[in-house]
């Protein structure tokens, strides 16, 4: 199998969904996810941070989380596992403020998600568990991190897990109602595509 890199834009602005540069054979596989050139000619200035990597049981729900100054850009991917990757649009001068994309990420489908700034972030792993690759456009600022409740009423993201395991601090996190009376929405910077 050979793929080149490919981009397609989604429901809402800045968002893109993107096809890895991956190669396979008898050895096994090759996958490219970030050329800063490439991204470059797509409008996705890519100024890595940092990279992280999270673990997780099917059933988990993580976020939906953003920080509130200096928000930052990631490209997220599914290394291991299959998940539903939530966004939610918070950038307070946008026509979608408030609405959300569900996409699906997989060790099979090898696609990944360009999230811009201004957009809180959450998954749910639907395989046994899932090992999820994160790549920060911007620096983590702990003080200024936070999140919105993964079942928040007004959002209603349809989930599919039943009984989601979920952390502490995140079933803590303010509801999108809050989030609005609190900040109004999220700046973005003149890059943040």
């Amino acid at each position: 199998m050979n793929s080149k890199f490919s981009c397609e834009k989604l429901g809402i602005d800045g968002v893109k969904f993107i096809t890895p540069f991956y190669l396979e054979d008898d050895r096994g596989y090759f996958l490219k996810s970030v050329e800063k050139d490439i991204f470059a000619e797509w409008g996705m200035e890519v100024k890595i941070y940092e990279t992280f990597e999270t673990y997780s049981k099917k059933g988990v729900i993580r976020g939906l989380h953003f920080q509130t100054k200096d928000p930052q850009a990631k490209i997220v991917r599914a290394i291991k596992g299959e998940i539903r990757d939530v966004i939610v649009d918070l950038r307070k001068d946008s026509e979608t403020f408030g609405k959300h994309l569900v996409v699906e990420l997989s060790d099979i489908n090898h696609n990944i998600l360009w999230i811009p700034q201004g957009f809180a972030h959450g998954f749910e792993v639907i395989s046994d568990d899932a090992l999820v690759s994160y790549t920060c456009v911007g620096k983590y600022l702990n003080e200024y991190d936070t999140g919105i409740v993964w079942n928040d009423a007004t959002l209603g993201i349809e989930w599919k897990t039943v009984s989601p395991i979920v952390s502490e601090k995140d079933k803590s996190l303010q509801s999108f109602e809050e989030f609005c009376e609190r900040y109004g929405g999220l700046a973005q910077d003149e890059k943040g595509e």
